[in-house]
């Protein structure tokens, strides 16, 4: 397997495609193989050197991407191989395949391809997330 990694922060430059070993669904994940991956802000920044991932989280940066699902770890039900699938991640997916948690997949609509559902996960999550959360008449949520 190959992934873009980041041997020293920079610019553009910094991001080397490199041999990376292949990841192991765990308990509770799934293994995508990876068609299209975003770019989101945090990339960048790790890129720069100012974001470092979560711990136990891939070093690769990466934290949206579209697939398919090569194997079901552990404890998955509801997905199966083969299932075309988008993803939020905590890292990983500037690789050609990632572990994920099942519970933050989301299968690729009908008719949407791979580039454009691998920018889906994030959008959709905060859209999500404004559809849940109320405030007060005069209320805020960050000040």
């Amino acid at each position: 397997m190959h992934a873009i990694t980041i041997p020293e922060p920079g610019g553009p430059e910094a991001l080397v495609w490199a041999e990376a070993p292949d990841p192991e669904p765990g308990q509770g994940e799934v293994l995508v193989e990876v068609a299209a991956s975003a770019v989101n802000r945090a990339d960048i920044l790790q890129r720069q050197g100012f974001y470092d991932p979560p711990p136990g989280a891939s070093p690769y940066p990466g934290l949206e991407c579209s697939g398919r699902i090569l194997s079901v770890g552990p404890g998955v039900s509801g997905w199966s191989e083969g299932d075309e699938v988008c993803a939020l991640l905590s890292g990983g997916g500037y690789a050609e395949k990632v572990a994920v948690p099942a519970g933050q997949l989301l299968p690729v609509p009908g008719g949407l391809d791979p580039v454009t559902a691998a920018a889906l996960p994030e959008v959709t999550c905060t859209v999500w997330s404004k559809e849940l959360v109320t405030t007060p008449p005069g209320g805020a949520l960050a000040a």
